[in-house]
């Protein structure tokens, strides 16, 4: 059987499918092409006032494509509200060869310099799929959520696909599509320039906010 690469995955991205697993320990994967897909509207993202002060305190530093392996092992280890993911050894090779090229990215939230959570995910063009995210301390993986919202608003991009929707996600305005309406904004997107690096990283809490009013 041939490989799966690098080029095969970006090519399920730009067909709106995606990659998983049964678990940590099973051998392979699976392609998903949910019916229902959760997206963020980047125009209406929406941050609680707890979570807006916590970042005004700017608790958190962040850094940008610093740690990308610290980053995904995060999201495929267990924690208290997981006892498995669906990070497997080919899925974590996959995406590290794929930030390898430059497609791959994490955002890390920091406090003192030690990484207390992130997330990661695939950018095409105008469009990004995050894939997980992880939390070690209270409100880690939100902050890193707003840095990407943010992130991405900043350099004009315009579709920000989250897969599943999750209470979790719910609270930041996450909404579901089905899947005729999410291929249509896809194509839009895909077609469309964007940059993930326009927004500088040392961008304070309170700019992060003001830049997704």
């Amino acid at each position: 059987m041939k490989p799966f690469t690098t080029e095969d995955l970006l090519a399920c991205y730009r067909r709106g499918v995606f990659p998983m697993a049964e678990s940590r320990e099973d051998e392979g994967f699976f392609i998903v092409d949910p019916e229902w897909r959760c997206v963020f509207p980047l125009d209406r993202f929406r941050v609680s006032r707890r979570l807006a002060r916590t970042l005004r305190s700017d608790r958190f530093s962040f850094t940008v494509d610093r740690d990308f392996a610290a980053v995904i092992d995060g999201c495929a280890a267990p924690g208290p509200d997981r006892e498995d993911t669906w990070i497997n050894p080919d899925i974590r090779a996959l995406y590290l060869s794929l930030h390898a090229q430059g497609s791959a990215h994490s955002v890390e939230a920091r406090i003192d310099g030690e990484l207390v959570g992130g997330l990661y995910g695939v950018a095409i063009g105008g469009a990004f799929f995050g894939e997980s995210m992880f939390s070690r301390v209270t409100d880690a993986s939100k902050a890193a959520l707003v840095q990407l919202a943010a992130r991405l608003r900043h350099g004009d991009f315009k579709l920000l696909d989250a897969q599943f929707i999750t209470p979790h996600l719910e609270q930041f305005g996450a909404q579901t599509l089905p899947r005729r309406i999410f291929q249509a904004l896809l194509s839009v997107a895909l077609e469309t320039p964007a940059d993930f690096a326009a927004l500088p990283e040392a961008t304070s809490g309170a700019d992060l906010l003001q830049i997704l009013r």
